[in-house]
């Protein structure tokens, strides 16, 4: 697409179906808010709930609150939406130097946000914290939960979670 870079816009669709050319008209002209859900998340234009700040985990709890405003992210501008917008804020966890060979981070919660036009949320993500660092020893056919630091990344996706904050295991 060498002309990529002389427009505004871009839509790529795909799985096609007998709404689609409805579905495409109320994305295009604004009567819904796609929400990225149909949507893969890369360079084009994608909703997003805008993140602030990652809180501490307490005792027992892993405590994650985000807050944002529904948007329309795009390298070159942001856009207000002027329809419902929703997105799921994703906490991952992952353990600096564990003893077995873990994934680098683990999907441990998840919060669904429903936003109206303009309007400003704050996400709470809460997980007790043996969830949180606990995996399942099959040698001592037990859950175990090692001592040593682990830090929360949280955003929107596997791929796109810029927030973090880290916590100890004593």
């Amino acid at each position: 697409m060498p002309w990529l870079n002389d427009v505004s816009s871009l839509v790529h669709i795909w799985y096609g179906g007998h709404k689609t050319g409805s579905a495409i008209t109320d994305v295009v002209f604004g009567a819904v808010n796609s929400s990225g859900i149909n949507f893969p998340r890369h360079n084009e234009d994608n909703p997003a709930f805008s993140t602030s700040e990652v809180k501490e985990a307490v005792p027992n709890t892993v405590t994650v609150s985000i807050s944002g405003t529904a948007s329309m992210r795009n390298a070159r501008r942001t856009l207000t939406l002027n329809v419902d917008g929703a997105e799921v804020i994703q906490a991952y966890v992952s353990q600096q130097s564990p003893s077995i060979n873990r994934p680098s981070k683990e999907l441990k919660g998840f919060e669904n946000v429903l936003l109206r036009p303009q309007q400003t949320e704050t996400a709470t993500i809460r997980i007790l914290t043996k969830y949180a660092t606990s995996f399942w020893d099959e040698h001592r056919n037990a859950w175990v939960q090692e001592a040593g630091r682990y830090i929360v990344q949280v955003g929107i996706s596997s791929a796109e979670n810029p927030l973090s904050a880290d916590f100890e295991i004593g």
